[in-house]
């Protein structure tokens, strides 16, 4: 069974940082949560606004806890808006089905984990997780 490190976590922050920075995109705010929805490493840059971290924490635990990225649960949402208003209230409101998170996994497939962002748009938020999970040597689901 394979653990998200710190050291991973660290890595995923700082790289999808710098894609941001290199992309010209707003402040973020990044949380990396290990396998379990557990908080393991969150980042917030200067000037990043209010809520970046209880977002990108929303994104990325909905996506761990679902398993799958929070893009497809902003697609499943749509169809099922009922299921997923009762999901969030249930979640004490930490569950955002909302473009912006990413899974982690292991080079086996494992889910070990999941990075969601806020502070741009959705895409870009995608776009900065990826670019983490890849540097860190893992894989982005």
């Amino acid at each position: 069974m394979s653990h998200l490190t710190l050291a991973q976590a660290q890595t995923i922050i700082e790289a999808a940082l710098a894609k941001s920075k290199a992309q010209g995109y707003k402040p973020m705010g990044i949380a990396v949560l290990d396998g379990a929805g557990h908080l393991k490493a969150f980042a917030s840059e200067d000037g990043a606004s209010m809520f970046r971290f209880e977002i990108a924490r929303a994104k990325a635990w909905g996506a761990v806890g679902m398993g799958c990225s929070s893009r497809v649960l902003g697609q499943r949402a749509k169809d099922n808006p009922n299921f997923f208003v009762s999901l969030a209230a249930t979640a004490e409101g930490k569950f955002l089905p909302q473009t912006g998170a990413v899974l982690i996994k292991a080079a086996s497939g494992e889910v070990i984990g999941a990075v969601g962002a806020s502070g741009g748009t959705g895409d870009e938020d995608e776009l900065i997780c990826i670019a983490g999970v890849e540097a860190a040597g893992l894989t982005a689901g």
